[in-house]
């Protein structure tokens, strides 16, 4: 019988005084008997409110009744069967707002730790050579493009070749996995586990083209004439600006930039890497989301003597998730709230020497329910900064739609979709980033898949 009462197994971490220095993974995954004490408090409800709150349809209570009973392959082809990317999935998805969060357990008990069995089975299963590659429908004779690598294009690419279809992905750096791999820092994500998904992928029939950048070398109408549909998935690489005087300063980074050079370009081992990068005593983070969290984190390991993340709104508003604010919290981050940037100021130089800040209050409601920040009159301070990383959201590629006209786009600059997931360009579908304009990676994995669904159907007419 399930023992809901048992104490939550959270696994061990590295302790933050150590992690801090490192760009080893924080989190470590759960010992065989943690992995089935944690199973054991499932109650395995017929009516799973965490599998219905799924993004992506994970059969969350039986794979976990799988691994209670130590069956850890079967377990893995069971959340495989429509989640190809386990094991990113068990380590960056925000469990506390779907599956977690809607476990019957949470209020009484704590929920289940599903996102730590989940990563527990996929990499279990893969280091004990587990692991059946999905098998794949008899070849259809159809090609599709994927353009990007990130989660959204690799969930399908997957999903289509699932149905028998001959998938290429076009990616146009020289690494594959896209934000999995430019903007999440290897202590939450390792490398090496984007590297096995992704071979998975590979293992289905998909081939994977690197230095690809459609739109530049190699237009959408081109590629479209040797192949019968297309999804695009580019994600959002535009840094939005802020807005203010001095924000091109030397020492002012979008953490776009920032997040590359140091996760795909490892510029922390610089020299023994070509990119370098140039962090200052101080370092000012602006904004509250998860890159911001990725920002500080990583910036904290480069060595400074204070990082500080400034947010506009309070604690409460921030949206990062809990537990990447508890762990920047532990590795020394330092938290301003309620705080506007009006002005970056800078020495003689030209390089960043602080930062011109009113403090605010919050006022009433905006459109999403979060209280708008406003400014307190006669509240300026300067900030202290010789580094600033912003990290105030991203917009979608341009690219794509700027080099292809029949791609029309909203007001808010991503591509404009019907209600089945379709551009404006017959045979081309999108979803990810480029039309969400910065989400999370289970979203775009959602997106992934229905548009694969969506492309088989459209490849199933004929057309």
């Amino acid at each position: 019988m399930p023992n809901p009462s048992l104490p939550r197994q959270n696994g061990k971490q590295q302790d933050p005084s150590v992690r801090k220095k490192n760009f080893e993974e924080v989190a470590q995954i759960f010992t065989r008997e943690e992995a089935l004490a944690e199973a054991d408090r499932c109650l395995h409800c017929n009516n799973a409110r965490c599998q219905a709150n799924c993004p992506v349809g994970v059969q969350i209570p039986a794979f976990i009744a799988l691994v209670k009973e130590n069956k850890v392959g079967e377990a893995l082809s069971k959340i495989m069967e429509t989640s190809l990317l386990p094991a990113i999935c068990g380590r960056v998805c925000p469990q506390e707002k779907h599956c977690e969060g809607n476990c019957v357990l949470k209020e009484k008990f704590g929920a289940v730790n599903i996102g730590m069995l989940e990563r527990y089975t996929a990499d279990t299963a893969r280091k004990e050579g587990l692991l059946t590659t999905p098998v794949c429908a008899k070849p259809t004779g159809k090609k599709v493009a994927c353009i990007g690598s990130g989660p959204s294009s690799l969930a399908a690419a997957a999903e289509l070749a699932r149905a028998g279809h001959q998938v290429t992905v076009f990616e146009a750096l020289h690494a594959f996995g896209g934000v999995l791999r430019y903007g999440i820092p290897s202590f939450r994500l390792p490398r090496e586990v984007i590297d096995a998904e992704i071979e998975t992928v590979k293992a289905m029939g998909v081939t994977f083209k690197t230095d690809v950048l459609i739109g530049a070398t190699e237009k959408v109408a081109d590629l479209l004439n040797q192949l019968a549909a297309g999804y695009s998935a580019s994600g959002a690489g535009l840094p939005p600006l802020l807005g203010i005087p001095g924000e091109s300063a030397v020492g002012v980074y979008s953490a776009n930039e920032f997040l590359t050079r140091v996760n795909l370009m490892q510029a922390y081992k610089f020299p023994q890497t070509d990119t370098p990068i140039q962090i200052g005593h101080r370092v000012v983070v602006l904004g509250g989301g998860n890159s911001a969290m990725d920002a500080a984190r990583c910036a904290m390991r480069l060595g400074p003597e204070a990082v500080t993340v400034a947010y506009r709104r309070s604690a409460a508003e921030m949206p990062a998730r809990a537990a990447e604010v508890l762990h920047a919290k532990e590795e020394g981050v330092v938290f301003d709230y309620l705080v506007t940037p009006k002005e970056i100021l800078q020495d003689e130089n030209g390089r960043v020497s602080g930062i011109k800040c009113t403090r605010n209050e919050l006022g009433a409601p905006d459109a999403k329910g979060r209280r708008r920040p406003v400014e307190i009159a006669g509240s300026e301070f300067v900030l202290p900064a010789d580094t600033v990383i912003v990290a105030i959201g991203q917009r979608p590629n341009p690219i794509i739609a700027k080099t292809t006209p029949e791609l029309k786009t909203t007001e808010r600059g991503v591509l404009a979709l019907d209600d089945q997931g379709r551009t404006t360009l017959p045979g081309v579908y999108a979803g990810g980033d480029i039309i969400r304009g910065g989400a999370t990676v289970l979203l775009a994995m959602k997106d992934g898949l229905e548009a694969a669904h969506r492309i088989n159907a459209y490849l199933q007419e004929g057309k």
